[in-house]
């Protein structure tokens, strides 16, 4: 029972280890430059209203259901850029691009 727990813990740690060195080069066709882009739209504290014709480009170019699968990771979002990921969800349509329908 112990070295299942340990395995598991250890299988935590890399999964958040892989995303968190993903989310250092960019994520889903989303630079790390195109996530700073949108950070002030999706900021934790004083969002901006409106993402910045420079967000609304970087996530023209994303994989919109590959980020889809990352909106469940709030913590990592959080930690490395500051950004709430409720906000971030919501960018796409401001910036006229339809999520996935099951995102």
């Amino acid at each position: 029972m112990a070295k299942a727990q340990a395995m598991g813990a250890l299988l935590t740690v890399l999964v958040i280890l892989a995303t968190s060195a993903e989310m250092a080069h960019g994520i889903c066709n989303l630079s790390s430059t195109g996530i700073r882009a949108c950070q002030p739209a999706a900021a934790i504290r004083h969002p901006t209203d409106q993402p910045s014709a420079e967000c609304c480009a970087a996530l023209a170019g994303a994989d919109l259901p590959c980020l889809c699968r990352y909106k469940n990771a709030a913590g990592v979002w959080v930690r490395f850029y500051r950004i709430d990921i409720n906000r971030a969800m919501g960018l796409p349509g401001k910036c006229g691009l339809a999520m996935p329908a099951n995102c």
